[in-house]
């Protein structure tokens, strides 16, 4: 599910890009065959909250797979897909949504969450956030970039021992120890790989860009910690639920406020 809504954000920006080349022209990303992907086209589908809430690592990961989609869509266009009647007509609906979106953020844009909305929200749903710490008992494997972590990752997939994967590729001095790292807490020096495992399923790999490498990793075991989780440890958490229910409000509304303008649709 989050793949998807992954490609479908990069597949936003792309119509983006493409339709306002000539007036973008904020810091650059990166230059694919000689399109320029652009820091404004980038944050362009993001409301201000969400996009601050987004971390170094995520962002030079969605960066990334926006230089992958790139790449696809040049080649669709070099073998002339986009003419075909079917596909043109999902490009077309494809840019309406984009539009939309483009109104929907432009009313997200003015939004802000203070401490106080924050703390409020904390209070009222804490039944949802006040319970033990749950701590995950890792295993990672150290990858130099990643596609070499992608590679790995599908020849687990595919059935490879994870502690014969750790051996055979973990460019690391943990890898003596099969890429053990013991079991880590929220707000510890390891949190990000804390995060990264928090939506799998036991035994399932996930893969994360955590400074200058690639990991992919996975967790053995729970157990809960000694002390309950507090407000600042679901921070993010909180505002990415806030900045949810907000977009539903302000669809809502704009769709009020059109419709009552007097426009003219019919139905057949």
């Amino acid at each position: 599910m989050k793949r998807t809504l992954i490609i479908l954000l990069l597949a936003g920006i792309f119509l983006v890009s493409a339709c306002d080349k000539a007036q973008d022209t904020s810091a650059k990303l990166a230059e694919v065959n000689g399109e320029v992907l652009t820091l404004d086209a980038f944050k362009s589908t993001f409301g201000v909250e969400e996009w601050e809430a987004l971390s170094p690592q995520l962002r030079k990961s969605y960066v990334e797979d926006w230089v992958n989609l790139t790449l696809l869509a040049q080649e669709a266009e070099k073998r002339d897909l986009h003419k075909d009647p079917a596909l043109a007509q999902r490009i077309s609906y494809a840019t309406k949504k984009v539009k939309a979106n483009a109104l929907i953020a432009g009313s997200l844009a003015q939004l802000r969450i203070s401490e106080d909305q924050l703390f409020s929200y904390f209070r009222i749903h804490q039944a949802d956030f006040l319970k033990p710490v749950q701590l995950y008992n890792i295993q990672r494997i150290r990858l130099q970039d990643k596609l070499s972590a992608e590679n790995v990752l599908q020849q687990l997939n595919a059935g490879m021992n994870f502690n014969l994967a750790v051996r055979q590729h973990s460019n690391e001095a943990l890898r003596n120890q099969g890429g053990a790292m013991g079991f880590v807490a929220p707000n510890s020096a390891d949190s990000l790989y804390w995060q990264a495992v928090s939506d799998l399923q036991p035994e399932q790999y996930g893969i994360a860009n955590v400074g200058d490498a690639w990991y992919i990793l996975r967790y053995t075991e729970t157990r809960e910690g000694e002390s309950e989780a507090n407000f600042e440890e679901h921070r993010a958490e909180i505002r990415r639920r806030i900045i949810l229910e907000r977009q539903e409000e302000v669809y809502q509304k704009l769709l009020r406020e059109i419709k009552a303008s007097q426009q003219k649709i019919y139905y057949y």
